[in-house]
């Protein structure tokens, strides 16, 4: 933190930034931008201390790490997909009861043959063996999903990095499963995709983090207090 000025990171866009946003207008802190709601800065009416900044969530998590941000707002499983070194430059100081979502393993409506991960390590298998192809998911993921499938026994596989709407890779031959954030399940069962009985990889929801860069903390408690 610099020159007293408390850097705060909120989610530009989605269901984040809106229980963010209602976080302050609970807390009678209002936030003013001079150039509308496009506005990517923001400031507190009275209180000329701090400054906001509308960011990725994905990218709060990394500028918290590094020190540019001191306080920020982004979903736990953003952290936890982060790499090691930034998850340890980070503490969580506060989980809300808002941005709901599970992280889960996906598959075809029509694999009824696979219902848990043991079976799902079976077909990995054979697609080594028969097909001589590794099993492919898509995931916007890739950290977390690597991780449950080895700690699953589930070793032969290939991630695919997805980059929009991961629903439809298993139905455009770019991956046989896939995993996703899903706040209902709605939308997966909408594509004819279902989750595994055991396939729930992680639970998350809105996060406060602050950076350890700060070696100020104290000054941060009459704000962090408020949020």
């Amino acid at each position: 933190m610099s020159n007293n000025i408390i850097k705060i990171g909120i989610p530009s866009k989605g269901r984040l930034r809106s229980g963010v946003l209602n976080i302050f207008k609970k807390k009678k802190l209002k936030i003013l931008s001079e150039r509308g709601e496009r506005d990517l800065f923001g400031f507190i009416k009275g209180k000329k201390n701090i400054v906001i900044y509308y960011l990725h969530a994905r990218e709060i998590v990394e500028r918290l790490a590094d020190g540019s941000l001191d306080i920020g707002f982004s979903g736990y499983d953003l952290l936890m997909e982060s790499e090691i070194n930034i998850q340890k430059k980070v503490i969580v100081n506060k989980r809300y009861n808002f941005g709901g979502a599970t992280l889960v393993v996906a598959i075809p409506d029509d694999w009824i043959d696979v219902q848990t991960m043991p079976d799902l390590e079976e077909i990995a298998f054979e697609f080594k063996d028969k097909k001589k192809n590794r099993l492919r998911i898509a995931t916007k993921y890739p950290n977390l999903t690597r991780e449950f499938m080895f700690s699953r026994g589930v070793t032969q596989f290939k991630l695919v990095k997805s980059l929009g709407a991961t629903e439809i890779y298993p139905f455009t031959g770019s991956s046989e499963i896939i995993t996703d954030i899903t706040s209902t399940g709605a939308t997966l069962k909408a594509n004819n995709l279902r989750i595994l009985k055991d396939g729930i990889i992680l639970h998350s929801q809105a996060c406060l983090i602050i950076s350890k860069k700060n070696r100020e903390i104290k000054t941060l408690k009459s704000v962090l207090n408020k949020l």
